[in-house]
């Protein structure tokens, strides 16, 4: 797969593993089933609790096996004696190899366990690609081609969950946080139409990170995310500049366009100074290629980007916006006389 490196299993082998394999058929021919041979060879190889000791107020186990010249090798285990019922009701042997097929292999010399279960760790890094299209490309072409054994099933974790539970509770702050900003807006502004003027900064700030992530070819990750929702606060903020700057001089009787002018000429230096000395200090980490790079670069890169290009085109575009929407309420009541001029002249 494209993107997939450093594909492994964690195998932790170098533990010599003697496996015996009954054959079944070959066991009943015999009168025997699995239980009665698996008996056998823990009592012979393992031992078995044959009587218990007592000595005063103490008890003891007293277990028994074959002697260790008889299971010293793999050999002598195949000459183990299997004892069965004859056709005339009297007792014969035969060996164990004749009943079970017996290996010494190399198995796990640890086994891993969550949650009381076994498990098999599968590791595998994506470079040049986004973590959530390798993943789902990879579920797709294993429900394809990989049909697993009864009891068995795959769990997506590591990075990958922590995204996947990264989204779900981005989900839940981020319409909150939203909810939040608007309910203080209108709390500042006592204007649905003020508050959400001073939201119309938002889009292009989004923008501006957007196509800084493009640009750079970076994929969007939960670092970017929170890059995004780091420039909904400052895009806010410069909206409020812009809103509250330009209510307190049309309250001095300027007029729409030249208040507006105003203001945004006033309110360019402060929001200006803020987005360059955001985007000098996380420039370097925008650019950075070291190690955790990955981590905090998708977030440098987006607010760099948003920085940049939000302030711009809010100077530009949002205060025309605003006078669209703000022009046709506010010219009544400012410029107009309060009352009917009267003048009176000395006889």
């Amino acid at each position: 797969m494209r993107g997939v490196t450093d594909l492994g299993v964690f195998r932790v082998l170098g533990q010599p593993n003697l496996n015996i394999k009954v054959d079944r058929e070959v066991a009943a021919r015999y009168g025997l089933n699995t239980g009665d041979v698996n008996t056998l060879i823990q009592a012979a190889l393992g031992g078995q609790v044959a009587t218990t000791l007592l000595e005063s107020d103490r008890q003891f186990n007293v277990t028994v096996r074959v002697a260790p010249r008889f299971r010293e090798s793999i050999d002598t285990v195949r000459a183990i004696k299997v004892g069965y019922q004859t056709a005339g009701g009297g007792n014969a042997y035969i060996p164990l190899s004749e009943l079970a097929t017996i290996t010494l292999d190399t198995g796990a010399s640890y086994i891993y366990h969550e949650r009381n279960q076994r498990y098999i760790p599968v590791k595998f890094s994506v470079r040049d690609r986004d973590l959530g299209g390798a993943v789902a490309e990879a579920q797709r072409r294993i429900a394809e081609n990989v049909k697993l054994p009864n009891g068995y099933r795959i769990e997506w974790a590591g990075e990958f969950q922590e995204l996947r539970e990264a989204k779900q509770r981005l989900a839940v702050i981020v319409p909150i946080s939203l909810v939040l900003i608007m309910a203080l807006l209108y709390g500042l502004f006592n204007s649905l139409r003020d508050s959400l003027l001073a939201l119309v900064g938002i889009p292009f700030s989004i923008a501006g990170g957007v196509v800084a992530l493009t640009v750079s070819g970076t994929d969007f990750g939960i670092s970017a995310a929170v890059g995004f929702v780091s420039l909904f606060g400052v895009s806010v903020m410069n909206g409020i500049l812009i809103i509250t700057y330009y209510t307190e001089i049309r309250h001095g009787g300027m007029g729409v366009h030249e208040a507006m002018f105003h203001a945004a000429t006033q309110r360019m230096r402060p929001m200006l100074m803020t987005a360059l000395s955001a985007c000098i200090g996380l420039f370097p980490a925008a650019i950075s290629t070291g190690i955790g790079s990955q981590v905090q670069r998708p977030l440098a890169i987006v607010v760099v980007g948003g920085m940049l290009f939000g302030p711009i085109l809010l100077l530009i575009v949002v205060p025309a916006l605003q006078v669209m929407f703000l022009g046709g309420a506010s010219e009544t009541g400012t410029n107009a006389p309060a009352g009917p001029a009267t003048s009176a002249a000395n006889p």
